[in-house]
């Protein structure tokens, strides 16, 4: 059961304030809105979702533009299965291949393309000016500076609140993820 949040004198929930009842709504607004826009560029221009765009510059920036599914998973916070048919729809546009990891035929490894890569470059330009646009022209070094701190704060705590979980379950981050693995090919290879 998830732990929830209590008043340490009384044990009652612990409800947002006014001012910080304000302050969520104003985050997930902003956590509907900002990728939405991205989205909506990124469509318009390149026919790419935000995902399908970290994805390809997720590879792109690895050794020989390539890496294993599973880690290509965590880096665009995708599961398994939802990853697979991303990379379908890649694959019919020839932006991606996979292939066996040659050192553990157990894995799989994506691969960006050629054709991926120049698709990738071509995209850039404009999803770089869109977020130029909507964040930084926007905000002044201080602000800049706040909103990422403030985000890795936010990271490292639900980084860490699923560290916890999995510890108290007994789970380790390497098995989890060779769980996950497993679930997502039927229990053989694949990830």
């Amino acid at each position: 059961m998830p732990e929830r949040s209590l008043s340490p004198d009384d044990g009652r929930p612990r409800w947002l304030s006014p001012a910080e009842l304000k302050t969520w709504h104003q985050v997930t607004l902003l956590l509907y809105k900002l990728p939405t826009a991205l989205e909506a560029q990124l469509q318009r221009d390149a026919k790419l979702s935000v995902v399908e765009y970290y994805v390809l510059a997720g590879l792109s920036e690895q050794p020989d533009r390539r890496m294993r599914m599973s880690e290509l998973a965590v880096l665009a916070n995708a599961e398994l299965s939802r990853l697979s048919h991303l990379m379908s729809r890649l694959e019919k546009r020839g932006f991606v291949r996979r292939e066996p990891d040659p050192t553990n035929g157990r894995y799989t490894h994506a691969i960006l393309t050629d054709a991926g890569y120049t698709h990738l470059v071509e995209a850039a330009p404009g999803h770089v000016e869109r977020v130029r646009h909507l964040v930084y022209d926007i905000l002044d070094p201080s602000e800049l500076h706040a909103l990422g701190a403030a985000a890795q704060k936010i990271i490292d705590r639900i980084e860490s609140t699923e560290q916890d979980d999995c510890t108290r379950k007994g789970i380790t981050a390497q098995y989890r993820s060779e769980l996950k693995a497993e679930q997502a090919v039927g229990g053989g290879a694949g990830a």
